[in-house]
């Protein structure tokens, strides 16, 4: 079963792929879990990527980082995900090419046409039709509390490209987020509420 989970920043999808891991192990299941983005990834080319990708100081291009991300996300698919598949193991992964579509795209100006191209080419198909897919929301109120916490608690992440963004950014994100869900059909989860009240619809989600 291959399992995504998308969504606004500060929406808690790390914390809710990590209670979802738990509950399949707990069943007994084998499962690999891991965030596209690559930050918390023990490879070490994948780190130096997601380094570029999300520090803040740089200069590097809208579409450069298009690249980058791609060569991410293709790399922790061929070395994590189809190793797992094939074996009939459960694979998680916080965010997929939506974010790409969303934040170079939408918000960056990259060609959301090119976006789509170049993940068609590089990506297989089987990365295109997970099992179940849902996208966390966050009313703005709710979303700026939640990232005024997480920057101030750890200054690395405050330090992200994403995160070091103002208001007016985030509610671009945050629309072309409902936009995409609704061009590809994608079930959205409100994650306001407590850790268990959310995780509480994440297996409401993924019991349909």
């Amino acid at each position: 079963m291959y399992i995504v989970i998308e969504g606004q920043d500060g929406t808690g999808k790390d914390t809710q792929a990590k209670l979802l891991k738990e509950y399949y192990e707990k069943q007994g299941k084998k499962v690999v879990a891991y965030a596209e983005s690559g930050t918390a990834s023990k490879d070490k080319f994948i780190t130096e990527i997601a380094k570029l990708n999300y520090g803040s100081k740089q200069d590097i291009d809208h579409r450069t980082r298009v690249l980058l991300y791609v060569v991410n996300r293709y790399e922790q698919w061929r070395k994590l995900a189809e190793p797992a598949l094939r074996a009939g193991d459960i694979v998680i992964t916080t965010r997929n090419w939506f974010s790409t579509l969303i934040y170079e795209g939408y918000a960056g100006g990259v060609s959301r046409s090119l976006i789509i191209k170049l993940h068609k080419l590089i990506m297989p198909e089987p990365y295109f039709h997970p099992d179940k897919i849902f996208l966390f929301t966050l009313d703005e109120k709710d979303q700026a509390k939640r990232l005024g916490t997480q920057t101030d608690q750890n200054w690395d992440r405050k330090q992200e490209v994403w995160k070091s963004q103002g208001n007016t950014f985030q509610r671009k994100i945050n629309s072309a987020y409902l936009k995409v869900a609704e061009d590809y059909k994608i079930p959205t989860i409100d994650a306001s509420g407590t850790i268990e009240e959310v995780f509480a619809k994440v297996l409401e989600e993924l019991n349909k």
